[in-house]
């Protein structure tokens, strides 16, 4: 079943524009379903798509003269006398794609339609090549919404406001559950049971480490950078103290810096600097992490159902803009703050202390609106739960 992602409106905007369209994310995120939906919905039959994961596809790249690369594209059917669209999904895999991508775009009406695993690398190799001649959008996993399509489940989600009954909670909160332990990979929400949903996030952990960490990445020491993984999965929404992380693995503390930049990169984790108004501060303070997929969490390790509930809003939350943490001295804290002007604290059954301190807090940090996201039902004002968000 394929539907149509949230991202793809704003897609839709540039469809017609002559900048190459970019969409990178991490393995089985659904980029290759999403690149071959738009391809099907562009109204002219004069394009060609082409894996580059294929070896076969790889060898059109191979050569030097990027005319003769074009000459293949013609006899795939590509007409290069009128407007073209060329869809080339995981570039990653071959590394001259940029500079065959911009001779191409500067001497014919070739719109480009690019997908990619890994932002580092496209960020790098495009950044001179293509600068403001392309459109980044970046694809995560499901988020409940679509998770609930490929359910076949119309629940109206945006009409829900805080204060909903027990009933409505209880028929949407089913849902929830699967997919706060499960995830929102799309190979995994199609799945039906426990067991198979368990093989195919264990299928995609593999694929990342072999295809992204030991080709990609070209690490020459594996294990350590494998067991940094197992910990930070453990470990969801702490700080990142790399000292530490340094100690327990026995290595420098450049390694794990290098090691965590290729996994942010790549998708794995993300990192989100404490809320300040002053810049300066908030880049030297340390920073949180949280997982790309709570089911891949729940999958490798055994975490609290707090923990776990977090790393699913941060998931939620950043889909819309920039998320960051604050924290005193005293170790009082708010858990998000949504583009500096909305606080969330995350509780699997708040009181009205949680309520009365949130907003407190978000008062001295003259925040427009605070909400607190609750796992559980409970009746108190300012309440929301995650499949709110």
């Amino acid at each position: 079943m394929i539907i149509k992602r949230e991202i793809y409106p704003k897609i839709k905007q540039v469809i017609n524009s002559p900048e190459a369209i970019i969409i990178t994310g991490m393995r089985r995120v659904g980029k290759t379903t999403l690149l071959q939906y738009i391809l099907q919905n562009i109204e002219s039959d004069n394009k060609i798509y082409l894996d580059l994961e294929n070896p076969i596809n790889q060898r059109y790249f191979e050569e030097k003269n990027y005319e003769k690369i074009l000459d293949s594209f013609k006899v795939l059917g590509l007409n290069t006398k009128k407007q073209a669209f060329i869809f080339l999904d995981e570039i990653q895999f071959v590394k001259n794609v940029p500079s065959v991508v911009k001779y191409l775009m500067d001497h014919y009406k070739i719109k480009f339609f690019l997908s990619g695993s890994a932002s580092f690398y496209l960020k790098n190799l495009f950044t001179e090549s293509l600068a403001g001649r392309k459109y980044i959008f970046e694809l995560f996993p499901f988020s409940f919404y679509e998770f609930l399509q490929i359910k076949n489940k119309k629940i109206n989600l945006k009409e829900l406001k805080a204060g909903i009954n027990e009933m409505i909670y209880e028929q949407i909160n089913k849902y929830y559950n699967e997919y706060m332990l499960y995830g929102g990979f799309p190979g995994v929400a199609q799945k039906e049971t426990a067991k198979e949903k368990k093989m195919a996030l264990a299928d995609i952990f593999t694929s990342y480490f072999q295809l992204e960490v030991r080709q990609l990445g070209d690490f020459r020491k594996i294990k350590i950078i494998r067991d940094l993984m197992l910990l930070l999965l453990e470990r969801t929404g702490s700080r990142l103290d790399i000292q530490k992380l340094a100690k327990e693995l026995g290595v420098a503390r450049k390694t794990v810096y290098d090691y965590i930049a290729f996994l942010e990169d790549t998708y794995f984790i993300k990192l989100i600097r404490p809320f300040s108004r002053n810049r300066d501060s908030e880049i030297r303070s340390m920073p949180k992490f949280y997982v790309c997929d709570s089911g891949i969490i729940n999958r490798f390790t055994t975490i609290s159902q707090g923990s776990l509930f977090e790393n699913t809003i941060f998931l939620a939350l950043r889909t819309k803009g920039e998320v960051n943490y604050f924290q005193k001295k005293s170790g009082v804290e708010i858990d998000f703050i949504l583009n500096k002007k909305c606080a969330y604290e995350v509780k699997i059954k708040p009181d009205k202390r949680a309520l009365n301190r949130l907003r407190l807090l978000a008062g001295e940090l003259k925040l427009k609106d605070y909400k607190i996201v609750s796992k559980e039902y409970v009746k108190l004002d300012k309440i929301i739960y995650g499949f709110m968000i």
